[in-house]
């Protein structure tokens, strides 16, 4: 069976739909569709998305207005989860977890750390709690989100200028080191190795428009899915938010 799933921080449920987010979602036909930062407490499912069997499990933030996360699938989960066990992480919305017959499905909005790195702490505490959970995973697992780290040099157009910036120190980058280490692969990597690929540009300067951003949100899958992706693509042109939507086709 092959699905395609895609992952978009849309920077607010609202927002997105005001935008045309049903219709061009609609464009590519998505199995599933991984949402973060929806920004809400209460999401009700398009009608047009319902009248084509998608149903929505969200994970809502306890503070109003921010961060939360929610999967929109036309695929039967078995369970859900919506819990990592960090409490601010929790109650923050940011995570939700499927479980479906033959794989399961992790939607992740991982913490900023913010610019002055008030935040990196919590930050890479949440990121060793995710690690030591994935450790647990041995079937099928797919692991989507807003990672809010650039992994390597060629995931970001101005590296050099950003060494010791938020969301692409050291400390940062080894954390997706050891989700590597730990068996999960870079899906977008399988098909392209180049710069210039990236799915969030800052709103000033008209980054987006001379294209100076980050790659920061990502698909992982566990390496025995490694050779059933079959596409994985960044599309830059699908605008709403100032992330873009990432998609991949995997055969389960």
């Amino acid at each position: 069976m092959l699905i395609r799933i895609i992952t978009w921080n849309v920077c607010g449920w609202r927002s997105i739909l005001r935008k045309g987010f049903v219709q061009q979602m609609l464009r590519f036909s998505p199995d599933i569709m991984c949402l973060q930062e929806i920004r809400t407490q209460k999401i009700e499912l398009p009608l047009q998305l319902a009248l084509l069997d998608y149903n929505i499990f969200a994970n809502y933030s306890t503070k109003r207005g921010f961060h939360g996360t929610a999967i929109i699938t036309r695929l039967k989960p078995l369970s859900i989860v919506k819990s990592l066990g960090h409490e601010r992480f929790d109650s923050e919305g940011r995570f939700i977890r499927l479980d479906f017959q033959y794989f399961t499905l992790i939607n992740v909005y991982m913490p900023h750390g913010g610019r002055d790195k008030r935040d990196l702490k919590y930050k890479l505490e949440v990121y060793d709690i995710l690690l030591r959970y994935l450790r647990n995973f041995r079937r099928n697992t797919i692991i989507a989100g807003d990672f809010n780290i650039a992994h390597k040099p060629v995931d970001l157009a101005r590296p050099e200028a950003n060494r010791n910036n938020i969301m692409f120190t050291s400390n940062e980058r080894k954390m997706l080191d050891r989700l590597v280490m730990l068996g999960f692969v870079d899906t977008f990597r399988l098909f392209n190795k180049h710069g210039g690929n990236y799915t969030w540009w800052p709103r000033a300067h008209n980054a987006r428009k001379r294209n100076v951003g980050w790659r920061i949100d990502y698909i992982f899958v566990s390496e025995n899915l490694r050779d059933h992706v079959k596409r994985a693509l960044i599309l830059p042109e699908i605008m709403g938010s100032d992330h873009c939507p990432v998609l991949i086709d995997v055969e389960i």
